[in-house]
């Protein structure tokens, strides 16, 4: 019987054009947000060309986009990217406020969390669709 491996680390995309927004979400989330996930590494990105670039490049696991985001929203983002590429890594979008999680579905976003970011909140969501990428 063969044996899955577990990747070593799981490369989590953090987008947002706020230094600080992204600061709060890696420090919410932290190294290891759940023992049976390997360890996070987290790549920061400020401008939408990034973004896109570092998806179609691969090896990403989770993106988190800040739907606040100027000039280009991670709302738009998000739906750009499940309509391009195949496979899509689950994306989480940082709404404006709880009412704005309509808007994350239109972006087919597979979770949404509202500013003020909650960190258990965050962590949950994380943790709930990054279970789907690792085998057990």
């Amino acid at each position: 019987m063969a044996r899955v491996r577990t990747p070593a680390t799981l490369k989590v995309l953090v987008y947002s054009d706020d230094v600080h927004t992204r600061e709060q979400v890696i420090l919410a989330l932290g190294r290891r947000p759940h023992p049976d996930l390997p360890e996070l590494e987290y790549v920061e990105i400020a401008t939408e060309p990034v973004v896109i670039q570092n998806m179609d490049a691969g090896g990403i696991a989770l993106a988190i986009l800040d739907g606040e985001a100027v000039p280009a929203g991670g709302m738009g983002i998000a739906k750009q990217l499940k309509d391009e590429i195949r496979d899509c890594p689950p994306l989480v979008v940082l709404t404006g406020r709880p009412q704005d999680a309509w808007l994350a579905t239109w972006s087919r976003a597979d979770a949404a969390v509202p500013h003020p970011l909650d960190p258990i909140q965050l962590a949950e969501a994380v943790v709930g669709l990054l279970r789907t990428r690792v085998p057990a």
